[in-house]
């Protein structure tokens, strides 16, 4: 069974996922300093550069516990054809996933319930709303 797996580095066009932080007045106002004196072109700017330092700075513990957990670190894509092949070979899938987990729209809601039995994802998982559904007790 071969599946699709691609390191995820923000790209140009490449998918994001939208997060609402709370922030006081006055981290607020440095931010909006720092970006009125040019160091970074705006909020958002200086939010990713302060989130990517931080992943740096942490980058081995990642390493590690993705190792230990057995995660797929980026992006994994299952195609109607992957879970089929599963399927035909009286597989079950655990999907452990840092990182963008997809199951393909035509996937049919029954062949991802014959054939995933857990999802784990840290990051965002990108399904049809009725492969969802039928998952939902097995999404942690």
């Amino acid at each position: 069974m071969v599946m699709s797996i691609h390191e995820l580095r923000p790209k140009a066009g490449d998918t994001t996922e939208k997060i609402t932080i709370n922030l006081g007045v006055v981290d607020l106002g440095q931010i909006d300093l720092l970006v009125q004196e040019g160091f970074y072109s705006n909020r958002t700017d200086l939010i990713r550069t302060a989130i990517r330092n931080q992943l740096a700075t942490h980058a081995e513990v990642i390493r590690e516990t993705v190792a230990r957990k057995t995660f797929v670190l980026g992006l994994q894509h299952y195609t109607r054809r992957d879970l089929e092949a599963v399927q035909a070979a009286g597989q079950r899938l655990q999907i452990q996933v840092l990182g963008l987990a997809s199951i393909a729209t035509d996937v049919p809601p029954e062949l991802a319930l014959a054939t995933i039995d857990s999802i784990v994802v840290l990051g965002a998982l990108h399904a049809s709303a009725a492969v969802k559904a039928v998952l939902a007790d097995r999404i942690r």
